[in-house]
Parts: C-alpha cells; sequence; structure tokens
C-alpha cells in the first residue's frame, strides 16, 4: 500500500507534529518526510506537551488506568501462582541438576519414579535470575488456592481487569499445568491481548477482546532442543471438553497443528517459519508439544522473541509468557496487511488493526514509548516485506490513530536516541 491510500490530513498531522517535536529539543537525526505546517499543533508544542496530552487536554479522553492497589495485587498474585505452580512442577522430593547442551548450561528436575530410577523435566536455562532463585527457594514454595482466587475476583470486579471466557482459560490452565510455559511455549492471540490491561496498567474496551480460539507458539528450535515433552494434546484437550478432535490438516498431511471442540472453538498451534516458503503449507513436527504439529508462520520469530510472564485472571491465576505488548501491536500492523479479504478476513483484519491501534495509545499513556521505538525499528530493518506490511497496516488506522502512532514513535526515538523513519511516506 502506498501513501496515497492514508488520509493526507492525517500524515500532514503526523509529520508536522515530529518535525516540530524533534526541531524542539533534540540533536540527533531522524528520517522524516516533509509536510506543510499545520498551525492547530504549534502552541501544543511549544507549550511542551506531547501529543498526546494536548490531545486529552481538548476534550478527549485517556484510556483509564487501574488503580495502583490492583496492580500492585496483580503482582502478588502473580507471585503467589508462580509458586504454586512451581511447586506442583517441582515436589521436594525431587532434586535440580545442571547439565550442559550445545554449550550452554541449563537446568532439569529429576523426580524418583519409583523403581529406584528418576524422570528428568526440563526447567530452563540457568542464566534466568528468576529460576536460579526458584532452585534455590522452591522447598519453601507453598500454595495459597483461596487467597488468589479472592484476589482474582478482587481484579475483575472492582479493579477492571480482564478475565478471559471460561473455556479459554479452562483450556490456557491445563496447557499450563501441563508444562506448557515452562517448555517456553508463548500464548499468542487475543487470549493473550487480554492479559496486557493488568500489563499495562489501563481498562482495555471488551469489543477488541472477544475471541473463539486460542493460539500457542514455539519457536521449532525450542522445540527440538528442550528434551521434554507435554502429555498428548488430544488428551489434555479432552480433559476441558471430551468434544475436541483433531483438525485435518490442509495440506494432506497426517499431523495436525489445529484442534477443534463440537461449539467450534479452535486451539491452534504455530511456529516461526525462517526457511523457505514451500515449507509454509507444511505442518512442522514438535517434539515438545505433546503430539501436535505447527504451522510455521512467516514475522513470528519476531512476535515471540523476548516473551514476558503475566497472568491470566482465570479461576485461581495462571501465570502465562505473552508477546512484549510493543512487538504484539507492531506484528498486528503486518498481520493485518496478509488478511484475505474475503471469508472473516475482513473481520478480523479490523480486529487486528484495533487492538494494535489500543496498545499504541497504551503504551505512549504509561510511557512505554521507548519500547515502541525499539521494536518498530527492529521489524522495520529487517526488509522490504516487512517495510511494506507495517505501511499497509498502519494505513488501515484512523487518522487519529495514526496520528498518535507516529507521536510515540517520534517520542519513543527521542528517548532511545535513535533514528526513526515512519511509515507514511511516498
Amino acid at each position: 500500500m502506498r501513501c496515497g491510500a492514508i488520509p493526507a490530513a492525517a500524515i500532514e498531522r503526523v509529520v508536522t507534529f515530529a518535525q516540530r517535536r524533534y526541531n524542539g529539543g533534540y540533536s540527533g537525526s531522524i528520517c522524516l518526510r516533509t509536510a506543510p505546517t499545520t498551525s492547530h499543533l504549534v502552541p501544543y508544542l511549544l507549550a511542551g506537551y506531547t501529543v498526546f496530552e494536548k490531545q486529552y487536554n481538548a476534550g478527549v479522553e485517556p484510556m483509564k488506568s487501574i488503580d495502583l492497589m490492583y496492580q500492585t495485587m496483580l503482582a502478588e498474585l502473580g507471585q503467589r501462582s508462580l509458586d504454586a505452580a512451581w511447586t506442583a512442577d517441582f515436589p521436594p522430593e525431587g532434586r535440580f541438576t545442571p547439565a550442559n547442551v550445545k554449550g550452554r548450561k541449563y537446568w532439569y528436575f529429576d523426580i524418583p519414579d519409583g523403581h529406584g530410577g528418576t524422570t528428568r523435566r526440563y526447567v530452563g536455562p540457568a542464566d534466568d535470575p528468576a529460576i536460579a532463585q526458584r532452585v534455590a527457594d522452591h522447598k519453601r514454595d507453598k500454595d495459597d488456592i483461596r487467597a488468589r482466587r479472592r484476589m482474582v475476583n478482587s481484579l475483575t470486579r472492582e479493579g477492571g481487569m480482564i478475565a478471559p471466557d471460561a473455556m479459554s482459560g479452562d483450556i490456557v490452565e491445563a496447557l499450563a499445568t501441563a508444562g506448557l510455559f515452562r517448555l517456553r511455549g508463548v500464548l499468542i492471540g487475543t487470549v493473550a491481548f487480554q492479559c496486557y490491561s493488568g500489563l499495562l496498567g489501563v481498562r482495555l474496551p471488551m469489543a477488541a477482546i472477544l475471541t473463539g480460539d486460542a493460539d500457542i507458539a514455539q519457536d521449532y528450535a525450542i522445540s527440538r532442543e528442550v528434551e521434554d515433552s507435554l502429555p498428548p494434546i488430544v488428551d489434555l484437550l479432552q480433559g476441558v471438553d471430551p468434544s475436541f478432535r483433531p483438525v485435518p490438516h490442509r495440506s494432506g498431511a497426517a499431523a495436525s497443528s489445529a484442534f477443534q471442540n463440537a461449539d467450534g472453538y479452535r486451539v491452534e498451534f504455530l511456529t516461526s517459519n525462517r526457511g523457505s516458503d514451500d515449507d509454509i503449507d507444511q505442518p512442522a513436527k514438535m517434539p515438545a508439544l505433546g503430539g501436535a504439529s505447527a504451522d510455521p508462520l512467516r514475522f513470528l520469530d519476531f512476535l515471540i522473541r523476548e516473551p514476558v510472564r503475566t497472568m491470566l485472571l482465570h479461576r485461581s491465576g495462571v501465570p502465562v509468557v505473552v508477546p512484549d505488548p510493543s512487538r504484539y501491536a507492531i506484528h498486528k500492523l503486518i498481520v493485518a496487511s496478509r488478511r484475505h479479504t474475503d471469508g472473516q478476513g475482513p473481520a478480523k483484519r479490523e480486529k487486528d488493526v484495533r487492538q494494535a491501534a489500543l496498545l499504541f495509545e497504551a503504551l505512549q499513556q504509561t510511557r512505554r514509548t521507548s519500547d515502541l521505538a525499539f521494536a518498530y525499528n527492529e521489524a522495520w530493518e529487517r526488509g522490504p516485506a516487512w517495510r511494506e506490511g507495517i505501511r499497509a497496516g498502519a494505513g488501515m488506522m484512523s487518522p487519529e490513530d495514526i496520528g498518535r502512532f507516529s507521536a510515540a514513535l517520534v517520542e519513543g526515538a527521542k528517548r532511545n536516541r535513535e533514528e526513526i523513519e515512519l511509515p507514511f511516506g511516498d
């Protein structure tokens, strides 16, 4: 998509802001297109406000922040839930054992099997400080499920945070309990988006979070190297709903990367594709996913790089791993640009763009624009296909969202002392 598809007035506002913002006190360089001056921005900038502040001082209501008390409660819930999950995975009668794999040290956990031998489970990299602390403290961890459930109720009913629908919550909980996130799986898609309200401390609108599926990603190299696996995926899903069945793969391959129940709820497994496009239509065998394969997707490696831990507010709380919100937002622009124009494509594209725009706003409001600028520059510098995807996806946003996105990028680049090229050029 070329620049002409974006409203000219929006481009004018965006670039004028960026020019004036940078000329007003930053000595570094930035790659920007020129545009005529938009006079109504001048007093805002001369007054020293960001465009975000002036937009909302002018009458546009910002996202509502979640009270600090509830943000603190979420952090406490996360710690307690992680303690409980750790205790269940690594009982006191077992022991942690270090092992070197391809020159890197990892922790494994040996559990007596009752027959004089042991069963070994993968834990994670030895240089992960959180895991190192857990290794030191695991015998002291205790579960307090009732207290955690009361905390979840407070966070969702009073704190304004988002709980998933019951089916999504039960599925993610079953996979988490089985070890999905210990095996470095990443929850992606709309169920992951639901976690960003608590992670960022803002209230997100319900219309952007409704879903009928759960998407799980895992890097292929990780799946191959951890030397551990989930129990059979079909058994796990049927433990939630007996009607879950493997979905025949579109390639005709015997392996399945998706599972669906009688009501149409779908669970899909995805992995990154860094090889030939010839591999995209063939499911990848994933040794750690309990017999499930995964569909290779372009751009997914960017999304699941450097994921973050947070909580899914279901029952007594489910510790999960989700994409960094900045990466999620940029990735959604690219995904939107590649949606089909028939079937559910247009509706999904609209949802992609809406989620991206909401995260751009939230990241700016919570002063995380430097994270956004870093993620954007990484994607932008990956090549023409990435830049075209970002341009096309950004062009689908409203003029107001385009302005907010560009202002956030400029502000983040200034904080990072980086150059940045906005996606709204000729």
